[in-house]
């Protein structure tokens, strides 16, 4: 039993490694660009080409592709400041809705007229329209995607991400944008919140803080969105074996609207809280969601991923090109 445990723990501890290893190089040149997460899971993947999957590890690197992930989303609940959501950006949501439904609508066509990959492409469609990462991490338990889908469609995000950000700050000084509705440009169609904070910032300040209001609302819907899946899942489903396709409540978005709404009307009011604090509980949050897509990129074949991800790549491009047009011309 001793020695199962101290296996366990050592398969979350390498996926651990593996972060550390990513958070070291996205300070080299070029990797700075894509970031810690990005990083981590390019490692991930070239391990599994050269070295195999480490099974004795197995059951600790599942943990922290499963549980983990899970906790990362729960923690990342206390990114949404669900009052100022509601107070501030009414406005947005509107279009916040209309951005999500453009990008998953037009992902899906795409993936049907170029053949790609339903699920990757599905979970890029999400990823595009929501926030990413975590939008990604939430939705695929819900579609029932695999492991290495999810690690392929993170790890496209991050980097297209980043490639847009930057985009953007160069694009800045050209188009004829007041700096709040850059701001707004940027918030509601850029695919992180870290991609928002480095596009808007050199703006100023006002761009900055109305560009993750926008993106903020696009987080919140991450919720009902999560349910309006699971609910085409069930209709799917229906008929088929129970066993097999029984799709199971996603308790993990119950612990998000906790720690949002904890972090809307306690923390800061009731409970006194430092910004240290919530900087050391936003720097947690990351490295628990990079460990877990460790464990999720060292399910990857890069023959898989040669075969699998290019098409959907070029999906969500074209998607995120329109996405940009779009909200450019409904600002």
């Amino acid at each position: 039993m001793n020695e199962k445990r101290s296996i366990w723990i050592a398969g979350i501890a390498f996926t651990f490694f593996i972060a550390l290893v990513g958070f070291l190089l996205a300070k080299v040149p070029g990797f700075n660009h894509i970031g810690q997460l990005a990083s981590a899971i390019i490692i991930a993947v070239a391990y599994r080409q050269f070295f195999g999957y480490p099974e004795r590890l197995r059951a600790g690197i599942t943990f922290s592709s499963k549980k983990l992930l899970r906790l990362a989303i729960i923690l990342y609940g206390l990114k949404l400041n669900i009052d100022v959501v509601f107070r501030d950006g009414l406005g947005l949501l509107a279009r916040d809705v209309l951005v999500i439904a453009f990008a998953i609508g037009l992902m899906v066509l795409l993936a049907r007229w170029l053949k790609a990959d339903k699920d990757i492409s599905m979970l890029l469609g999400v990823g595009t329209g929501v926030c990413g990462a975590a939008a990604i991490a939430a939705v695929a338990p819900i579609i029932k995607a695999k492991d290495e889908d999810t690690a392929i469609g993170v790890g496209i995000i991050a980097m297209l991400g980043t490639v847009f950000a930057i985009g953007y700050t160069v694009l800045r000084p050209i188009v004829p944008l007041l700096p709040t509705e850059y701001g707004i440009w940027s918030g509601m169609s850029l695919h992180e919140l870290a991609h928002v904070a480095i596009a808007a910032a050199p703006a100023g300040e006002d761009a900055l803080a109305i560009a993750l209001l926008a993106k903020l609302g696009r987080v919140f819907l991450l919720v009902p969105l999560c349910f309006i899946f699971i609910y085409f899942m069930k209709r799917k489903s229906k008929g088929e074996e129970e066993g097999q396709n029984k799709i199971e409540f996603p308790w993990f978005l119950v612990g998000f609207i906790a720690m949002s709404l904890f972090g809307s009307y306690v923390l800061g009011h009731s409970i006194p809280v430092s910004d240290s604090v919530m900087a050391g509980t936003s720097t947690a949050t990351t490295w628990l969601l990079t460990a877990a897509m460790v464990g999720l990129g060292l399910n990857v074949s890069l023959k898989d991923l040669r075969e699998r991800a290019m098409r959907p790549l070029i999906a969500v491009t074209i998607t995120s090109v329109c996405l940009s047009v779009l909200v450019y011309f409904i600002l």
